[in-house]
């Protein structure tokens, strides 16, 4: 009799995948070190172009375009393959920097980041689709804790070299910068999938493709309705409304049937992530300010807070990517400690509570999104019929933006009414994370690939 042994899966780093894996991270790392670095240089841009009035319009520009582009490029993977839609997305993420780099106006300026939204949306769900096509299925926790590690080292120096290159140089160079360096990461990536068989889709066009892209356009727009109706106080409730209302209307129609009931398998994965992910954010919006004006930080000091959270978000996804715990634990327990994290940083606005416990706390939310994040992404891809993988991730993706745009804005809203009570808004994105703990069970249930059905109503 003879014992067959199966040979472990080939690391992301051998001789097949090298130049592969080395392209996608680089391609991750400057969509992070943009998106970090943006925040830094912003105040700056708006002084200088005379746009105070769009600040917020600049970031909503962006968050809008990708909704429209996870819809479109998930759908266009599964047709099409991945390498189209990431090529012109390259293209068009390359496009819209250059734009923003010589803008002459605050309206050209926000063009360029919604032209850059477009390309960076196109991008990021491609990718995933990618990694289905291009890796074998064990690898997918590797391959995605490498994602995760991709977004720590823009996490720690992005705003800081964004803030010398402002300071010592011109904002401009903050988006010239990164556009001269994003085509070489992406001929390398080129150079990974040369004689693969990616170019080629494994699905039939969708019939209601078009209609699902207006309705994208509509959850775009609500999306930037909300968030920019959000930080305008009272003047802003008549959009915050609008959005609302819209987003009823628009979002049901891009989730998966069942989704907003979190129905077990995976029309839950949309929710659960933006709930996770939501929360995160919410609470992360808060911290600087909570650190500068009650413990009196600087706030050097208290980004080297959030950057502790990143670190322990690598550190969770690479504990997954090594298989030490399972599924469950890892969804389960990453948002329970996304919880915790929230509760315990809380506990730092009393004086007495040492600040080395906003380091701790932050630590440990890091490490729950980490192991969180990249498991539903490996789920939704063994899930997935083959040709439904990029349709599928783009639902997650349109409903971790969507979920994490409102509880933004929900939490910023809820401070502003209470005068600025910190403990208000961290008692709410806690509340989002235990709820993410609650739903993390019904989609790791066992069930039959496919299930994550589109609504084509």
């Amino acid at each position: 009799m003879t014992t067959t042994v199966e040979a472990p899966p080939a690391s992301v780093v051998s001789s097949t995948y090298r130049t592969l894996s080395i392209g996608l991270v680089a391609l991750i790392v400057l969509v992070a070190f943009e998106a970090m670095a943006v925040a830094t240089a912003m105040p700056v841009v708006a002084r200088d172009l005379g746009g105070m009035h769009l600040y917020n319009l600049a970031f909503s520009a962006t968050l809008a375009a990708q909704v429209i582009a996870t819809v479109l490029g998930g759908r266009w993977s599964d047709v099409r393959g991945p390498l189209q839609p990431i090529a012109v997305g390259v293209v068009g993420f390359v496009a819209g920097l250059l734009v923003a780099g010589f803008a002459p106006t605050m309206e050209v300026f926000v063009a360029g980041r919604f032209v850059q939204g477009l390309g960076g949306g196109l991008i990021q769900v491609s990718l995933y689709v990618l990694v289905a096509r291009a890796y074998p299925p064990a690898m997918h926790p590797k391959v995605f804790a490498l994602f995760s590690a991709g977004w720590v080292v823009p996490s720690m120096v992005g705003p800081a070299i964004a803030g010398f290159v402002v300071e010592n140089a011109d904002w401009r160079w903050v988006f010239l910068g990164v556009a001269l360096i994003v085509i070489p990461s992406a001929l390398l990536l080129w150079r990974g999938t040369a004689g693969s068989a990616l170019s080629g889709g494994t699905a039939e066009p969708a019939p209601g493709l078009g209609r699902k892209l207006v309705w994208a356009t509509v959850t775009a727009v609500a999306a930037a309705l909300i968030q920019y109706g959000s930080a305008q106080a009272l003047a802003g409730l008549p959009l915050l409304l609008v959005g609302v209302v819209l987003l009823v209307v628009a979002l049901p129609k891009l989730l998966l049937r069942g989704s907003l009931r979190a129905a077990p398998g995976l029309p839950s994965a949309p929710v659960l992530r933006g709930l996770a992910f939501g929360a995160l954010t919410a609470a992360q919006v808060l911290i600087p300010l909570m650190l500068i004006n009650v413990r009196h930080m600087t706030p050097i000091s208290a980004g080297l807070v959030l950057t502790v959270g990143a670190l322990g978000w690598s550190t969770g996804s690479w504990i997954k990517g090594r298989g030490t715990i399972g599924h469950l634990t890892a969804l389960r327990g990453g948002a329970l400690l996304i919880a915790a994290g929230i509760g315990l940083i809380t506990l730092v606005l009393v004086d007495a509570v040492p600040i080395a416990l906003a380091f701790l706390a932050w630590a440990l939310a890091g490490l729950g999104i980490g192991a969180l994040h990249p498991t539903v992404s490996v789920l939704v891809l063994q899930m997935s019929k083959q040709g439904e993988e990029g349709a599928n991730t783009a639902a997650v993706g349109v409903g971790e933006s969507v979920f994490t745009v409102v509880a933004v804005a929900i939490t910023g809203a809820l401070f502003t009414a209470t005068g600025e009570a910190f403990l208000v808004g961290f008692a709410f994105a806690f509340v989002l994370a235990l709820v993410a703990a609650f739903v993390a069970p019904r989609f790791a249930q066992s069930v039959p690939a496919g299930t994550m059905e589109e609504v084509t109503s």
